[in-house]
C-alpha cells in the first residue's frame, strides 16, 4: 500500500468536507424569512443541512484518524486483532480503522 497516495486521498476528501461544511455554515448563518410559513420551510431545510454536516464532522473525525495513524506508523493495522487491513478495504473506505472481519464482530 503506498501511503503516500492514501494520505494524499484522505487529504483530497478532506478539504472538500471542510469545503462542505463552510458552505453549509454560511447557509445556516443566513437570515430567516419573515413569513412565518416561508421560516417553517427553512427551518426543515436547516434541519437536513444540520444532519448532513454532522456526519460530515464525523467522517472528518475518521480522517483525522487515519492521517494520524500513518504519520505514527499504525495505518492498515487493525488495532482489535494485529491483522493487516486489506488494501482492497482501504482503497474502498481510506478511513478504514478495523479489518473487515473484526468491523463486522
Amino acid at each position: 500500500m503506498d501511503m503516500t497516495q492514501q494520505r494524499k486521498i484522505l487529504m483530497d476528501r478532506r478539504a472538500e468536507i471542510t469545503g462542505d461544511l463552510r458552505d453549509i455554515e454560511d447557509k445556516l448563518d443566513d437570515p430567516m424569512p419573515k413569513d412565518w410559513e416561508d421560516r417553517a420551510s427553512e427551518r426543515q431545510g436547516d434541519e437536513v443541512l444540520e444532519a448532513l454536516g454532522n456526519t460530515e464532522l464525523e467522517e472528518l473525525r475518521r480522517i483525522d484518524a487515519a492521517l494520524a495513524r500513518i504519520e505514527d506508523g499504525s495505518y492498515g493495522i487493525c488495532p482489535k486483532c494485529g491483522e493487516a487491513i486489506s488494501d482492497e478495504r482501504l482503497e474502498a473506505v481510506p478511513e478504514a480503522a478495523l479489518c473487515k472481519r473484526c468491523m463486522g464482530s
